[in-house]
């Protein structure tokens, strides 16, 4: 009884919900109750929405493209939140779909490394030493999905490169600040066959007034696509639509990459006419 009330609740909420006057509150309402990740993901009911979306996305690719486990990882930990939210919504999302969610988070554990020296790193808005992590603190609050990697991304990412037990790349989450430490962190996505066909990726600081595509995460992603021909990074192209929050800053922050060998090598079992849903 409880539960259909509760499924009855939501749906009233999404129809009604959308109108401008009552956005605000279906959205608060929808954060506190016990509703499904989807609905969550789609009123942005959730501290972090763009985590929470990208895992949800990852989940409904990895169960499209008949993969049974994915990884997903947030570069650039800090003091923890972000990475213990990631750790929340994979719990959520994995009781929801059956995917088995694996969560890595990759920092120095010291702050900011040293930087290139020069404008593409942004100087005049960061320096090595920026958000410090209390490691112990955080490790004690981890669960047992969750994996902090400790030291230089250009280092740990080749460790993980060579490692044989991590599933597919499923979301990334890129909050490094740095270009140099961005560009590093990219190289992830260069392992062959370690990955889904599309991999969604929040870039976290793309959209400031000192943001360009000549320095910081947006020149990381200039030069990956420039230099490697089997998978291209773009925006996310459609994110907004049909959602209750389109305006939402953070959704010009998601971008895709994109295995284009993989994608070129598939061939639909489906028969000729049975479009997919978003056709």
């Amino acid at each position: 009884m409880q539960v259909n009330l509760l499924k009855h609740l939501e749906l009233a909420l999404k129809r009604v919900g959308r109108e401008p006057p009552f956005r605000m509150f279906a959205k608060e309402l929808l954060r506190v109750l016990p509703v499904s990740a989807r609905t969550k993901s789609e009123w942005d009911a959730a501290a972090r929405p763009a985590y929470l979306h990208g895992v949800l996305s990852a989940a409904e690719l990895a169960t499209a493209q008949g993969v049974p486990e994915i990884a997903v990882i947030e570069f650039g930990v800090a003091g923890g939140s972000g990475l213990l939210l990631l750790q929340e919504y994979a719990g959520m999302v994995e009781a929801e779909t059956g995917v088995k969610i694996h969560v890595y988070g990759f920092d120095s554990g010291s702050g900011l490394p040293a930087t290139t020296g020069d404008y593409r790193d942004h100087p005049d808005q960061w320096k090595p030493g920026d958000y410090p992590m209390d490691e112990a603190r955080l490790r004690a609050k981890l669960a047992a999905r969750t994996h902090l990697i400790i030291g230089n991304i250009a280092d740990t990412v080749a460790q993980f490169a060579q490692a044989a037990n991590f599933p597919p790349l499923g979301f990334i989450a890129i909050d490094v600040d740095l270009y140099s430490s961005a560009r590093d962190a990219l190289k992830i996505l260069t392992l062959p066959g370690r990955r889904l066909m599309q991999v969604p990726i929040y870039m976290d600081d793309t959209d400031f007034i000192f943001s360009h595509r000549f320095a910081g995460e947006l020149l990381a992603i200039d030069e990956f696509n420039s230099e490697n021909k089997a998978v291209k990074i773009d925006q996310w192209h459609g994110i907004a639509n049909r959602r209750a929050f389109p305006e939402n800053s953070w959704l010009r922050k998601m971008y895709v990459a994109h295995d284009l060998v993989a994608i070129s090598g598939t061939v639909l079992k489906r028969a000729a006419g049975q479009l997919p849903l978003h056709a």
